[in-house]
């Protein structure tokens, strides 16, 4: 039987097409192993949004020469956005791989592969658009009990720094019919929390129906039987409606949390970035959600180093921080994305000066988040028991409905229930809880 190993790089949409890419193979008669050692295929669903990950990327797989050169049947594939962005060129950069595909046409992987085993040639296939939508492929979900969602695929913004309108392509909604019926059906195969995904799925419903449903599709699912929690990512500041705030604080599955993207405090640099709001507007945005939600959790992404960003700039950045006090904040240094309008503007700055602002950006935020949590303690919270703790398989991890990370001493049989803890621990980066 062929066995196949995914690694997955990026974001939760990411995540998603390799579980459709393991339903496909599944379907196919392959089975999934956990190691590359053990396999036939080996597949790298990639991502190209920070220079980071595709450095990541070519280490994982020039790791493989070896293994390639001891076994001449082994297929290895790399797609996903850095593939729908370099496109034939990764041959060269890795002149051991067989197949690159790119975001639109997971559904052929199969066909791929084959074609590579039986031929023994490399293929490139790029499709500029989807002609097939991920909710019509089979699927191999990572957990029983959580799935993931998309609502909506591809971007509209054209944010100056971002490459994911140009490998995924213009938004493009499910209809709301399709949406509960797929959630439905992940719910009567066990699924208690469903994540709702889109680029923006506050604009969700816009090529559909010319406004935005997307605080109408939380009130819909919010009805769903059988489905306890209800979360979504990701957000945008321009298009957050007084609609979906409503929908956050009285739906009773929907957790009140919302991931809100920042990106910098100075105007002058939202503008450059072409964010479509600027700092007063952003500040404006958090207090609706926090007369409306008051024990709503806000997290953030944060970038440093955007080009023309000075001084003053990144200080009015810490200003925001400090003023909304987000919960948690993924914070990363600005690299140029060829392509992107961003990457050709001048006055970019130094990486000495972007790395001592990131050193100054996390320990202001890690302040925040230990003074945040040291707050919970003493408090009681249900939690939705994940997984077991990477650090202490004693125990387990999970999380409050305002998206706090909570490790509790409990046995695998608490795995996918909703349990009742108390938390008696703060640190940085989650919380200890006491099984009630």
């Amino acid at each position: 039987m062929a066995k196949f190993y995914i690694r997955t790089f990026g974001c939760q949409m990411n995540k998603h097409d390799s579980e459709r890419i393991a339903g496909l193979l599944i379907d196919e008669g392959y089975s999934k192993v956990n190691a590359p050692e053990e396999a036939n295929v080996i597949i790298f669903n990639t991502c190209c949004v920070r220079q980071h990950a595709e450095e990541r990327l070519f280490g994982n797989v020039n790791s493989l020469k070896p293994l390639k050169k001891k076994r001449k049947d082994l297929v290895i594939a790399v797609g996903g956005c850095l593939s729908q962005n370099r496109k034939e060129e990764l041959f060269s950069l890795l002149p051991h791989i067989d197949l690159v595909f790119g975001t639109h046409n997971i559904h052929h992987i199969s066909k791929l592969i084959n074609e590579i085993r039986n031929n023994k040639h490399k293929i490139c296939e790029i499709y500029e658009e989807s002609d097939l939508l991920p909710n019509k492929l089979p699927i191999k979900r990572e957990s029983k009990f959580f799935a993931w969602l998309p609502v909506s695929i591809g971007c509209n913004n054209y944010c100056s720094y971002c490459i994911v309108p140009y490998v995924r392509g213009r938004e493009i909604s499910l209809p709301i019919g399709e949406v509960m019926e797929e959630a439905n059906r992940f719910v009567l195969q066990g699924a208690k929390e469903i994540t709702l995904l889109g680029q923006n799925v506050n604009s969700y419903g816009y090529d559909l129906y010319g406004e935005s449903r997307f605080g109408a599709l939380l009130r819909e699912l919010d009805g769903l039987d059988g489905l306890r929690r209800i979360r979504f990512t990701t957000s945008h500041p321009k298009d957050l409606n007084d609609e979906i705030i409503w929908a956050v604080s009285e739906c009773a599955s929907v957790c009140k949390h919302i991931h809100l993207p920042l990106q910098a405090g100075s105007s002058k640099i939202l503008r450059l970035m072409n964010r479509g709001y600027n700092r007063s507007k952003y500040i404006e945005i958090i207090e609706r959600i926090r007369s409306k939600i008051p024990d709503c959790s806000i997290t953030t992404d944060v970038m440093v180093g955007f080009p023309g960003e000075n001084e003053a700039d990144f200080k009015e950045t810490l200003d925001v921080m400090e003023t909304v006090r987000f919960d948690q904040a993924f914070m990363f240094i600005y690299s140029p994305r060829e392509g992107t309008p961003a990457a050709d503007l001048a006055n970019q700055v130094s990486e000495e000066e972007k790395a001592e602002r990131f050193k100054r950006l996390v320990a202001l935020q890690d302040r925040i988040t230990w003074e945040e949590n040291k707050k919970l303690v003493g408090r009681r919270f249900e939690i939705f028991a994940e997984g077991v703790s990477k650090k202490d398989s004693t125990k387990l991890f999970g999380r409050t409905g305002t998206n706090k990370v909570v490790n509790i001493g409990a046995g695998p049989d608490k795995l996918g229930c909703f349990l009742e803890v108390e938390i008696n621990r703060a640190s940085k980066k989650s919380l200890i809880g006491k099984l009630l």
